[in-house]
């Protein structure tokens, strides 16, 4: 990590987004393998998926947020409450916009503005939505290393990365193997399935440089990373790994996810 650690923070929320875009294209990948994989084992990743982003948005993003709103003197609840209700907001404006459709679902219940894009380009979409405020989180997180506060270590920076990075993995299967079932070629369906991930270099670098620029707004910043993705967390991945009556191996999905999430962020932050 030696020479990782000697880059610009910018630079290395850049390449932690890189990473995890990385792993959403190996998910995709599964394509190559593989026509079709259960819908248990789909749920179970969805699942777990929601376990990893709930473990970080208290773990990586509120606690932090809540104590360094505490050790500037301001109310420790006032960034943390207004951030994340913020974030989820925020996802709520965009998921009435952006045109998506989520896995297993007919066109007809595609949300957002009405459109005529084809059933592939709405899944796509739907996965990149919730790639956003990963990417967000992510670019936070290096971005507040800046401030030299001791909430904020590389090492905690890192471990959100590679929790995101995990959760990516089924994340970026979700999108090519339906498109696969659907008759869509192999190259293609890993094509779309990586896509979605490419918005996560993007949010990871507008994020670190927000943070970088107005160090003020650290905590504000954290929690609206968190705010967003309890939203996906709620609105899409566990609805979505409990829709085939799958409820306790998805939610013990969950439960992994949250576990790995909270091992990772305790262990190495």
């Amino acid at each position: 990590m030696g020479w990782f650690s000697n880059q610009n923070h910018i630079v290395q929320a850049l390449l932690a987004t890189l990473f995890t875009w990385g792993i959403t294209a190996a998910g995709a990948a599964m394509v190559f393998f593989f026509k079709n994989v259960s819908k248990k084992v789909l749920d179970v990743m969805m699942g777990f998926a929601a376990g990893v982003m709930i473990a970080a948005s208290f773990w990586s993003l509120l606690a932090p947020a809540i104590e360094m709103a505490e050790n500037s003197g301001k109310p420790a609840w006032l960034p943390a409450v207004t951030g994340f209700l913020a974030g989820g907001i925020f996802l709520r404006i965009i998921d009435k916009i952006l045109p998506h459709l989520h896995v297993g679902f007919p066109n007809e219940e595609a949300e957002g503005i009405k459109t005529s894009w084809q059933r592939s380009v709405l899944l796509v979409l739907a996965i990149t939505l919730h790639n956003i405020p990963e990417g967000l989180a992510v670019g936070v997180a290096f971005g507040a290393l800046s401030a030299n506060l001791p909430s904020a270590s590389l090492s905690s920076a890192v471990a959100l990365a590679i929790g995101i990075g995990l959760q990516n993995f089924p994340e970026g299967a979700s999108v090519s193997l339906p498109l696969r079932r659907e008759g869509y070629s192999r190259l293609k369906s890993f094509v779309y399935g990586q896509f979605s991930g490419m918005v996560e270099p993007v949010a990871g670098v507008l994020g670190a440089m927000l943070v970088i620029t107005m160090q003020n707004i650290l905590p504000y910043a954290l929690s609206f990373a968190a705010g967003a993705m309890i939203f996906v967390v709620v609105e899409e991945l566990i609805p979505e790994s409990q829709l085939e009556k799958n409820t306790d191996i998805a939610t013990l999905g969950t439960m992994l996810g949250f576990a790995v999430m909270m091992f990772l962020d305790v262990a190495l932050g």
